[in-house]
């Protein structure tokens, strides 16, 4: 009985451990996102000065390239792609945490 109790224990914890891993990257990138200052112009699911992060994860879905893609126009700019307005260069952003940034915009749906 006791074994029992502690494997259902060990079972919860590492359950309790594998969330935490999951949710982790993308709380964090949600917050680098905004210590960074892409919400001043993005939203995750509306439209504000540039587009919502869940309608560039859809146009991108199916493009092999969608992160470097999206890094190079995070940390350059960008324009033409989502109407007049250009994205201007994040200067705030290095190459990895642009890595980081598309990938999390990426992975909402």
């Amino acid at each position: 009985m006791k074994l029992s109790t502690f494997s259902r224990t060990l079972s919860l914890a590492c359950a309790g451990l594998s969330i935490g891993l999951v949710a982790g990257p993308a709380l964090a990138s949600a917050e680098l996102a905004q210590k960074k200052n892409c919400m001043a112009c993005h939203a995750v699911d509306k439209k504000l000065v540039g587009p919502a992060y869940k309608d560039v994860a859809a146009k991108y879905a199916k493009d092999k390239a969608a992160v470097a893609t999206l890094s190079a126009k995070i940390v350059k700019g960008g324009a033409g792609v989502w109407g007049p307005v250009p994205m201007p260069a994040n200067t705030q952003v290095n190459e990895a945490e642009a890595k980081q940034l598309a990938t999390w915009v990426l992975s909402l749906k």
